[in-house]
Order: C-alpha cells, then structure tokens, then sequence
C-alpha cells in the first residue's frame, strides 16, 4: 500500500488503501478455495480492508445458515500477520443474532470473533437500525466493545441520519466512543438518498463514508447493456434493471473516461466514488482472481475535476 493511496477511517486513525474487498461471496459464489485466492490477490496487491458481516450469506439459499464468509476469513487469517489487515463486520441482520440489543450486540461480536479466529475487529458496524432498542442502550454497547478492546471502532450502515445523530448525541453526552464511518447504498445511479441526507451530515461530523453496492450489482462494470433475467446469474437481474436509456449514458460516459485512465469501466466507477468529499473507499467484491486488478486499480486512478462534473451530470436522474 503506497503512502499517497492511504485513506484515514474518519477519526480512528486507521489507515486503509481506498477499496473494501466485499466479502459477501465468500462461501456463496466463491468457495472456501477461491476466497482464499481472492484474498491473497487482494493483500499481495495492497489491499488491506476486508468488508464482512455475519449474516453473510445466510439469504444465499437454504444451504447456507450465515457466518459462512466470516469463518472462511478466519482460516485464510491462520498464520498470517493480523496486523497487517483491517476487518470491518456487522451485526444486526443475522437471523440467529437480530437487532441491537446490548445483550445481542456483546454475544454476536464474540461469536464474530470466534468464527474469525482474532481478538478484534476493527470496524465493527451496527448493519441496520433496531426500531425497538433505544440508541442510547446500542450506543453503550457498542463503547463496551470499544473499552474491552473487542472493537477498535465503530460504523452504521444503513442508518439515517436522524438515527446517525442520535447516536453521535448519545455518546457525547456519555463520554462513550463515537462512530467514525457510515456505510450507505451509494454509487452512480443511486446518488439521491446519500447526497441528499448523509453528506452534509458526514461532512459536519467528519465522518468516513465507505459506499456498498458501489458498482450498482455489476451494472457498473459495463457489463449488462440490456435487461436480463434473473436467473442467468446471481447478480445479473439485479444489475441489467438500470439498463434503461439514462442508465446506459452513464456506462458511455464511464466508457470514455476509463479510457482516458487507460483503465476499466468499473474502475472508473470506483473512481467517481473516491472522487467525493468523505468517501475513503467503495465497497467492491470480486468472485473472479482475474476481477481483483481492476478494483486495485482505483489507488492509481484520480479522475479531474472536468471527468466528475461530466459523470455527475449524466448520473443527475431520478433512481
């Protein structure tokens, strides 16, 4: 990881290179064998951040139960240097460990521990927001986690960011630690909901924002040009939906900038993303070794100003 590729996780002072490997295919359309390849492609090009959550991925099918990718995770960590890797997970969604109770919150991050054979984790994120568990009570138990050195810091995905304050509120008036990073639904053809609720709060609080479905399901590698059927791949319904007249200009205009950079589409894509005040990097999974270049590739990649304000009229349209 070269200094000058190096990303800052908000206030936490942990340094990442700017690309979480998405480790939802890990023990879905990868096996234990291929992640563990992916993985090594993924470090040995200087990656560090590894995004996982324990649910994954029990909504594959009835085979899969959930902890699948952290446990895979675990035996490709075996005899390598921990340090040299940062693991963010998540509770909340996992059927078997539900909500953000603090009781839920303590016994999931064991078990999280557990399945990936360390001490820590760390980012640890609260995956979705538990309606029914006041945030002051998640908010303490999270900063439990924090004081035993089980997590070194704390994420929200999928938070608003009315429940985003509340929490950032609930810790300042506690002294308990804060979050650090967010984890939206952003990318080029889903902007509004970010741009429009997140961002000016991220900003205000110096938050770092590391974006999921950051390449739209596939749709922004430029591989789908036209509607398919869901059942031609895992991911291949859900990523030609955007393959409409306004989804398809944003592929071209990718097109031509990526080759500009002399480099993929997706890559391009990924670019946009890092471009953005906040973003420290875009989530992005690979289930291919041959896939994992282009997203490193994003270290070496900065757009001008003239390529985002291209991308970002092109991308302006109702999602």
């Amino acid at each position: 990881m070269t200094k000058s590729a190096t990303r800052v996780i908000g206030k936490s002072g942990i340094e990442i290179f700017p690309l979480a490997f998405g480790g939802n295919v890990f023990g879905w359309t990868a096996d234990e064998q291929r992640s563990h390849e992916l993985l090594d492609r993924f470090t040995e090009g200087g990656g560090n951040l590894i995004d996982t959550a324990d649910s994954y991925s029990e909504w594959a099918d009835d085979e899969h139960v959930g902890g699948e990718s952290e446990t895979i995770i675990g035996s490709w960590l075996r005899g390598r240097d921990r340090s040299s890797v940062v693991i963010a997970s998540k509770v909340a969604k996992y059927s078997k460990r539900p909500g953000l109770s603090p009781a839920n919150v303590a016994a999931a991050a064991d078990d999280s521990l557990q399945r990936l054979g360390t001490d820590y984790i760390d980012l640890y994120y609260a995956h979705e927001e538990d309606p029914n568990v006041p945030i002051e009570q998640t908010a303490q138990a999270f900063d439990d986690l924090v004081k035993a050195g089980k997590i070194r810091a704390i994420g929200v995905s999928n938070f608003s960011a009315e429940a985003t304050e509340a929490w950032l509120k609930a810790s300042r008036d506690n002294g308990w630690a804060e979050p650090v990073a967010i984890q939206p639904h952003y990318n080029l053809v889903h902007r509004n909901d970010y741009e429009e609720h997140l961002a000016p709060l991220a900003a205000r609080e110096n938050l770092a924002v590391l974006p999921y479905w950051s390449l739209a399901s596939g749709f922004l590698t430029g591989k789908y040009r036209e509607p398919v059927e869901q059942g031609d791949s895992p991911r291949a319904g859900a990523a030609s939906k955007y393959a409409v007249p306004a989804g398809l200009a944003i592929i071209d205009q990718l097109d031509e900038i990526a080759k500009a950079h002399q480099t993929s589409i997706a890559t391009a894509a990924l670019a946009w993303l890092l471009a953005k005040p906040q973003v420290v990097a875009p989530n992005a999974s690979a289930s291919r070794v041959d896939q994992v270049a282009g997203l490193l590739a994003v270290g070496d990649v900065e757009l001008t100003a003239d390529e985002v304000a291209e991308l970002d009229k092109v991308s302006t349209w109702a999602h």
